[in-house]
């Protein structure tokens, strides 16, 4: 008799055998790309505007995420497990925690830019050893191209480090530093004659930017420009508002015997600053310039300026962190200044100093228009209002704007000039045009006449 015995079915999946669901090359382009869309939530949606350290560590814990995200991905979804990886995920999310905890100064973070540095390079190296043991395929080329920005992040955190210290040394103030209480301002005087102008730097700007206006008007009078604290040759200060700034501006000019009243002129965000000078010290004002100059209701008359102000300030913020490892001098915009004095401009203005003053200055913006429109008239001292065709055309609400600041004054000229808004101070042209304004309120002030817009 014939047995038929019946094959045992199987119940599932021999426990021993593996079937992954997805390739490790996908594992890592999706890790990678989480890390970076985190990256762009926290430092432009949860911390906007944030300090450097913020700024810092909010990145060093989005890239642990993607890092962490390939060592448990690959682990469970792929033949190629990379469980090396939790080793920079653990790192750099310490390190990020840290940052966004303690909050660390300038100071210390330029102190430690000089330690990371190393210490990364070693941290790839072991990387790199250990990816070539257990990642095949695309993966690996994927994660070869992180690892090679990294090692591009050290050698260019240690060029930043280097640089940064020798931008000092290697262009010196051309004016002189005086002492106004806790820190010290820089100020650069040219020129004989009464009244002194003085000169308010816009946003990302230094003393030495005026250097074209500054040529051409020695001739005429005395001409000064300083360095609000942070910027140029100043000392670093706490951010600050218009009151604080027009309080370290009327120390540092008696500090050096700059005799008033002065003619404020004022560039851009300068001209806000000035602004608040003449609300603070209108007897120490004699007339003002105002090229191309932000409004002290920016936020109401210009539709755009709501939703620009808010790009700009976490645009801004990020500056710091990507100058650190190097970027500063992709990052700064190039001076159209002659070439001696625009590579004096480039190298102060493409530090990590230089854009953290940025990103403060930025903070500090409502609050130094709000404290300018205490300004509400200057009686009949002459007044100069210059607008460029760039902010005109590309500005909705610019003329309305320009036109209000014109009503300032009962002795008043507004002209409009072909040049961008950079340009009334570091083209040729534009500057010229700018020195012909100053030029204007200058003699008014002298013959107590009407401030005309005709050439000198």
């Amino acid at each position: 008799m014939t047995v038929h015995v019946e094959p045992t079915r199987a119940l599932g999946p021999h426990p021993l055998r593996t079937h992954p669901r997805t390739s490790i090359g996908r594992v890592v382009v999706g890790s990678i790309a989480a890390g970076i869309v985190t990256a762009l939530v926290l430092t432009l949606a949860v911390f906007p505007g944030a300090t450097e350290s913020v700024v810092t560590g909010s990145i060093l814990v989005a890239f642990g995420t993607g890092w962490g995200l390939i060592a448990g991905l690959s682990a469970r979804m792929t033949a190629q497990p990379q469980r090396w990886a939790a080793g920079p995920a653990v790192a750099m999310t310490v390190i990020g925690v840290a940052l966004l905890v303690l909050s660390p100064q300038d100071a210390i973070l330029t102190w430690v830019s000089w330690a990371w540095p190393p210490a990364l390079l070693s941290l790839t190296g072991w990387m790199f050893v250990q990816m070539r043991r257990t990642l095949r395929g695309r993966g690996r080329w994927m994660l070869t191209a992180v690892l090679l920005v990294l090692v591009a992040t050290s050698f260019g955190a240690v060029t930043q480090d280097v640089a940064t210290r020798n931008v000092r040394a290697d262009y010196p103030p051309p004016g002189i530093v005086y002492s106004v209480g806790r820190h010290a301002l820089h100020l650069d005087c040219h020129g004989t004659g009464s009244p002194t102008v003085v000169l308010f730097n816009g946003l990302g700007e230094i003393s030495a930017t005026w250097a074209r206006v500054i040529d051409d008007m020695t001739g005429t009078t005395r001409v000064c420009a300083y360095d609000r604290a942070g910027q140029g040759w100043s000392d670093d200060a706490a951010p600050q508002g218009g009151l604080a700034a027009s309080a370290d501006l009327h120390r540092l000019l008696a500090a050096a015997d700059e005799d008033g009243p002065f003619v404020l002129v004022g560039h851009s965000t300068g001209g806000a600053y000035a602004m608040v000078y003449a609300s603070q010290y209108p007897e120490l004002t004699a007339g003002m310039v105002l090229l191309d100059s932000a409004s002290p209701r920016q936020f109401d008359e210009l539709p755009a300026y709501p939703a620009q102000y808010a790009a700009m300030r976490r645009g801004l913020a990020i500056l710091p962190t990507l100058a650190r490892v190097g970027l500063g001098p992709v990052l700064a915009s190039a001076s159209h200044l002659p070439a001696q004095a625009a590579e004096r401009v480039d190298a102060m203005t493409s530090t990590v100093r230089a854009f953290r003053n940025g990103r403060d200055e930025i903070t500090m913006a409502p609050d130094v228009f709000q404290q300018a429109q205490a300004l509400t008239t200057l009686g009949s001292r002459p007044l100069f209002v210059l607008s460029t065709s760039e902010s005109l055309d590309g500005t909705k609400g610019w003329r309305v704007a320009q036109n209000r600041l014109a009503t300032l004054s009962t002795n008043q000229a507004l002209r409009d000039v072909q040049a961008t808004h950079a340009g009334v101070v570091d083209d040729e042209h534009g500057a010229a045009e700018s020195v012909r304004a100053i030029t204007a309120v200058v003699d008014a002030v002298r013959s107590g006449a009407q401030v005309t817009t005709a050439a000198r």
